[in-house]
């Protein structure tokens, strides 16, 4: 399996609002510890250790 990279999500304007909203109010410090835990929830979601480590490679490469 392969990590998906077509735009899956119904709305990505409204998806990307909601994830704003879950941060409002929070402090960095907050903000960061939300992040960590969205992505361990959706890793395990995912379940597959060869494409996560592919979403992590892609998502480095991305940011460099």
């Amino acid at each position: 399996m392969d990590v998906l990279t077509m735009p899956r999500i119904d709305d990505p304007d409204g998806f990307y609002a909601e994830l704003l909203d879950a941060h409002e109010g929070l402090s960095e410090a907050e903000s960061h510890a939300l992040n960590a835990r969205l992505v361990l929830l959706l890793s395990n979601a995912v379940g597959d250790r060869d494409v996560l480590r592919e979403a992590f490679a892609l998502a480095k490469k991305a940011g460099a």
